[in-house]
């Protein structure tokens, strides 16, 4: 693999691949449905003579292209779509739809693969096997990923054996790259509790059933129940991030709901931490006479990358940026992603890309300030290309 002229080529297309991230920064969609993204990435793709497909359930894009010979298959991925919130960044090319902006990175996400896949085809005739391009909408949230297995994913051609993704991060020096084998990222549940009591003058409490206490008591069990019941190596995070109660300053009221967020490290300890906030809420409401509902709604499963492929993606980043700039994470990070679900199926590793800004404050994704570096985006199309022509190159039959 001549890394040199990855990193050449990558830089030639640097210029296009900033501006068509531009393009989708200007125009951000959330959800599943992203009409405009899609063209303009259809848009791009068109003259690279790839087997070219759409979404019926969302507006994803998967795109083929079949090497000279036969060889195995690897799955390349990037998320289309937008956060709904506004920017706050003050660019040139900032969102110009109220309410949304690319606060995660998925537009450059998209154009970085967009890139690739122009010096992926470009060597078509080098090629021992296939790239399965995959553009996703409806990461933030809406299981895009799941829709587009659903919808046959892996069903196009010869399945592939690996799969690999990158993602933006502000945390690192901009081009460096780092993973973590195993547990990368924490699946991502949401709880909402509703706690009834029976309500009345706020100058009478004995009178009345007070649902607010009960709830402000199931808060601080949750968290007894993470410290005292969860392994301390295996984490658990359990945060209520909204209690609404009440109308006014003398009226107790006959209901409070809860909503939160459940993240763990393990599907074990998923498993258990799911069951025990419901018993903590009932049990707490019960003891003072209260009834309560519980709704558990199940997110994106824990993400769980591949050690052999991970350590395979971190050994090619350092034979392409050199070793001081690769870097292999500690711990998982807290966050949750819907590469889980093709993770689940196919052996391989989601990486994270620095585009940490040279200057200034660096702001954390799903800030309405987040900034990106460009100049790191040609790391990450030489990443994809570097990882797709080693796979290749070692004739790698899984993960």
């Amino acid at each position: 693999m001549n890394t040199s002229e990855i990193l050449r080529d990558a830089r030639a297309v640097l210029d296009d691949t900033i501006q068509l991230r531009r393009r989708i920064h200007r125009q951000p969609e959330v959800g599943l449905s992203v009409p405009r993204t899609q063209a303009a990435v259809l848009e791009a793709l068109a003259g690279l003579g790839l087997d070219v497909g759409t979404g019926q359930r969302t507006t994803s894009v998967i795109a083929r292209l079949t090497g000279a010979r036969p060889g195995p298959t690897i799955l390349l991925r990037a998320d289309m779509d937008a956060l709904p919130m506004q920017e706050e960044t003050g660019l040139p090319f900032a969102s110009e739809v109220k309410g949304a902006m690319h606060a995660c990175g998925h537009d450059a996400h998209t154009a970085m693969l967009v890139g690739a896949a122009r010096l992926l085809a470009g060597r078509r005739d080098a090629l021992a096997g296939s790239v399965l391009f995959m553009f996703q909408p409806g990461e933030e949230g809406y299981h895009g990923a799941r829709v587009m297995l659903e919808e046959g994913l892996l069903d196009r051609g010869a399945p592939p054996t690996a799969a690999f993704a990158l993602h933006v991060t502000h945390r690192l020096t901009a081009g460096a790259i780092s993973a973590r084998p195993g547990p990368a990222m924490a699946s991502g549940d949401t709880i909402q509790i509703a706690v009834r009591g029976r309500g009345g003058h706020a100058s009478a409490p004995h009178d009345c059933l007070d649902p607010i206490p009960i709830a402000c008591e199931i808060v601080q069990a949750f968290q007894t129940l993470v410290t005292r019941r969860v392994h301390v190596f295996d984490p658990a995070v359990v945060t209520i991030a909204k209690i609404e109660a009440g109308t006014t300053r003398n009226v107790i009221p006959d209901t409070a709901n809860l909503l939160g967020t459940i993240r763990t490290v393990s599907e074990a300890t998923r498993e258990r931490v799911l069951e025990g906030v419901r018993r903590v809420a009932e049990g707490v409401a019960s003891a003072h006479g209260a009834e309560v509902g519980v709704e558990v709604t199940r997110g994106y499963p824990v993400t769980v990358n591949d050690v052999g492929f991970a350590g395979f993606a971190l050994d090619t980043a350092r034979e392409l940026i050199g070793p001081d700039a690769v870097h292999t994470a500690g711990y998982p990070t807290m966050a949750s992603e819907d590469f889980s679900y093709v993770l689940q199926r196919v052996p391989g590793a989601i990486v994270n890309l620095s585009t940490r800004p040279a200057d200034g404050a660096a702001f954390p994704n799903h800030s309405p300030r987040m900034l990106v570096n460009e100049s790191a985006l040609a790391t990450g199309i030489a990443m994809h290309v570097a990882v797709a022509l080693r796979f290749f190159a070692q004739g790698r039959g899984g993960g």
